[in-house]
């Protein structure tokens, strides 16, 4: 076969589609499948008449389909994960739900997983959590107008976050009541509620 075009080796016509040459390469690398070298042969041709028509493609004297031009790396990528898709919820939730990719999520967790640990051991000092609240509604905004650019927006977010962290924190600390918390651990978990909610809007809210 060392004598032999790439047309040859594979049995088809230089004028042959694409579907014939890859039903032609399929065929031998099947019936020769025990001998290396011939299948090794093959494969090198088949190469060798694409790589040629890719040519002619960029020359303009030819159209190679895509699928065709793809097709050995369509089967070495691995089938990729379903993405989230909000495509069948209603408008007015498009709106607001966001679907962000893994590096949008990890400023702001790891800045409110800061500023709430940091809450968790400040032994409630009130000074301390507000300065601490502070840095949290600036960041939430920050984040929030990042995506839209919408100011007011942010704002309004960033405000029912806060209120809704006080409702969420206030009735964590009232559950835990029977174990005699201290008054300053309750402004604590109202401190570390807010964050979870700030992180939340500005992770998955626009």
């Amino acid at each position: 076969m060392s004598e032999q075009t790439p047309y040859e080796k594979l049995g088809v016509g230089e004028n042959a589609s694409f579907e014939e040459i890859q039903a032609a390469k399929n065929r031998l690398t099947q019936e020769y499948s025990n001998d290396v070298k011939t299948v090794e042969d093959i494969e090198a041709a088949y190469d060798s008449i694409i790589m040629e028509r890719l040519k002619l493609r960029q020359e303009g004297r030819i159209k190679v389909p895509d699928r065709i031009r793809f097709a050995e790396r369509q089967r070495e990528t691995p089938p990729s994960p379903p993405s989230l898709s909000l495509d069948n919820s209603p408008p007015w939730l498009q709106q607001f739900i966001d679907t962000p990719s893994s590096n949008d999520i990890l400023w702001p967790t790891g800045i409110f997983l800061v500023l709430a640990l940091i809450t968790g051991f400040s032994n409630g000092d009130s000074s301390s959590i507000s300065v601490l609240l502070a840095l949290g509604v600036f960041a939430n905004i920050y984040f929030l107008n990042r995506k839209e650019n919408k100011f007011g927006r942010a704002l309004l977010i960033t405000l029912a976050g806060l209120f809704i962290g006080i409702a969420l924190g206030w009735g964590i600390s009232q559950l835990l009541q029977g174990a005699n918390l201290p008054g300053e651990i309750s402004q604590s978990v109202i401190g570390i509620a807010i964050f979870f909610i700030f992180w939340l809007s500005s992770s998955f809210l626009r």
